[in-house]
């Protein structure tokens, strides 16, 4: 079928847009966004996923605040309307990667929100994600990052939160293609032959997007389990990468190394602070200092996983006919905690891995930049450097 998107001549195969070339139900495109304030320690974070191989698009909304996190997600069917819209949530571009509208209407949950997000600095396209398991592609995907600043408004029953400069900031993210397998669509390990993944195993990302005023910026950092930057067959493989740029294009730092010096909150995997050493293409050293603004919040709500909705699906999967709406609200106040899926699904020791942060950047000339960030930080398995067993 024809959607609004074939009226432009963008196609990349001889088969109208919405008929992808791969046939994986694992193949997806959607966006991410975050809107944060370390002053007033708020973070709101949504997204939104079409799953063409299932003919699915589903979506999110959630606000962590005062140690509670709301989260409200939508599903319907995506050939029938063929547009960035699902319920009450819409996301319009209004000028590629410089003005995103995204807007939550009344619903039950009691959160909406009316957002215009502005990129700060172009969007930067990451190394491609590849990972392979006995020779079959995982993960095969593109992904773009952007720095911005958000204005506009949050309200959460009845509760106006203001949003706009100066302390608020923002950050996305647009991925599309075959993303990592995740249950309830994935093959029965049972029925294959055990997983056998080629190359080196990622044990650690640190991954940011900051403003600061003028100055923004992306990088992410991933190393081995003993703490090597070296080309891995992982999701996120890529050992390092990033840029920071002072306004649109004024002044452009190209960055060609990176390490960070991690403290963790004591008998946790929670991070207490971060002290990153970044190196552009100049040889210039930048310093960035980066401390929570409070407790990360937790992906387990917004639809990835198995068992995140009610009827114990996931946002690849289909609620029903119509739009499918529904939402919760966790206790995130303290970490590590164990938190109960909707499919009964206990996970034991659970903490968020997505952090807002206040960040200081202090340049190779002395300039320095207090803002804000997203950082995420993945500690998987053993981790030599942090003595992580």
């Amino acid at each position: 079928m024809l959607s609004p998107y074939d009226e432009y001549p963008v196609h990349q195969t001889s088969r109208p847009l919405s008929v992808v070339a791969d046939t994986s139900t694992g193949f997806d495109d959607g966006y991410y966004f975050g809107a944060f304030s370390a002053v007033e320690r708020t973070f709101c974070f949504q997204g939104l996923r079409i799953s063409p191989n299932t003919d699915l698009i589903g979506g999110y909304v959630g606000l962590q605040r005062n140690g509670r996190q709301r989260t409200v997600r939508f599903s319907r069917t995506w050939r029938d309307n063929c547009a960035t819209e699902v319920g009450p949530y819409r996301i319009s571009v209004i000028e590629p990667y410089r003005h995103i509208r995204l807007e939550l209407a009344p619903n039950d949950s009691g959160l909406t929100c009316e957002l215009n997000w502005y990129g700060s600095a172009p969007a930067y396209l990451e190394a491609h994600h590849l990972a392979t398991n006995r020779g079959r592609p995982t993960t095969d995907q593109s992904r773009y990052s952007q720095p911005g600043t958000v204005e506009g408004w949050i309200d959460i029953d009845g509760d106006r939160i203001s949003v706009g400069p100066p302390h608020w900031y923002g950050s996305r993210d647009h991925s599309w293609g075959v993303y990592f397998e995740r249950a309830p669509l994935a093959p029965a390990p049972g029925l294959l032959p055990p997983r056998q993944p080629e190359g080196v195993g990622r044990a650690m990302r640190f991954w940011t997007l900051f403003g600061s005023g003028d100055l923004s910026g992306f990088y992410a950092i991933h190393e081995d389990a003993h703490g090597r930057q070296v080309p891995m067959n992982d999701t996120f493989g890529t050992p390092f990468e990033g840029r920071l740029t002072v306004g649109w294009d004024k002044e452009v730092y190209e960055l060609v190394a990176g390490r960070c010096e991690i403290e963790l909150v004591d008998g946790t995997r929670l991070l207490r602070s971060g002290r990153v050493v970044l190196t552009d293409s100049a040889g210039g050293e930048w310093i960035q200092e980066v401390e929570p603004a409070g407790l990360p919040w937790v992906t387990s709500t917004i639809g990835y996983q198995a068992g995140s909705w009610r009827d114990g699906g996931s946002m690849r999967t289909y609620h029903g006919p119509g739009i499918s709406v529904e939402w919760d609200e966790i206790d995130v106040s303290t970490q590590p905690f164990d938190h109960t899926q909707h499919d009964g699904t206990v996970q034991r020791d659970l903490i968020g891995k997505e952090y807002l942060v206040q960040t200081r950047t202090t340049a190779p000339d002395g300039r320095e930049w207090i803002g804000a960030g997203q950082t995420e930080l993945f500690l998987d398995g053993p981790f030599a450097p942090l003595g992580l067993k």
